[in-house]
């Protein structure tokens, strides 16, 4: 009879990252101090500065295990094997559902952690600003290759600047999702993310309707 065994706890360190990603998203980075960080982790500060030499470190740290996870899921939705027009469908699919989630714990629209934490951190410390520029770059090439695969199959114009079109993507989405943020509401980008995604990827209006 096999021994079953107990689940690991989670350690100190995976808590407060944990932690500083549901405060610093919920707030800001400077509305949440090491203080509240360690009480709501139920951790010693002297643990705190054990694993991290500063605030900035936690924060970057966070970042990354954010990405992580978020990574995992963008494999997942621009497989190679789906379809290109749908691989965006999907992602705004689970974005909208990822905000829906996230304001029904914090009670709030939170926008995206990474764009929050940039705008309010990046001018101030190259760790931040190099950390949110590498996930960035990350981002644009799924949707890079995803319009690689749209020209393959005519869906949009020859002449398409992938690159930049992927850039433009990515700048709209954010701000779809920094408004959505400053106005603690998804109800425009429910109304208005699909159809100007779309716009701007220049994508034929038939196929639209087509995935519609």
């Amino acid at each position: 009879m096999a021994v079953q065994q107990e689940p690991q706890k989670t350690s100190t360190k995976e808590r407060l990252i944990d932690t500083a990603i549901d405060l610093i998203w919920k707030s800001s980075y400077g509305a949440v101090s090491v203080d509240e960080i360690c009480k709501a982790a139920d951790v010693r500060k002297g643990s705190f500065y054990h694993f991290f030499p500063s605030k900035i470190d936690l924060a970057v740290a966070a970042m990354d295990k954010a990405y992580s996870e978020f990574k995992c899921m963008m494999h997942e939705l621009f497989d190679k094997s789906v379809p290109p027009v749908e691989r965006f469908e999907k992602l705004m699919e689970y974005g909208l559902a990822h905000q829906e989630e996230a304001a029904e714990k914090y009670g709030m629209v939170c926008g995206c952690p990474f764009v929050s934490l940039a705008s309010e951190m990046a001018p101030q410390d190259p760790q931040i600003r190099e950390k949110v520029e590498g996930i960035i770059m990350r981002k644009r090439r799924y949707y890079e290759d995803a319009l690689r695969d749209m020209l393959d199959e005519g869906l949009i114009a020859a002449d398409t600047d992938v690159e930049a079109t992927a850039y433009k993507i990515y700048t709209f989405v954010m701000g779809q999702l920094m408004l959505a943020r400053i106005q603690n509401s998804l109800e425009p980008m429910k109304r208005d993310l699909r159809t100007g995604l779309f716009t701007l990827i220049g994508l034929d209006q038939s196929a639209l309707k087509k995935s519609a």
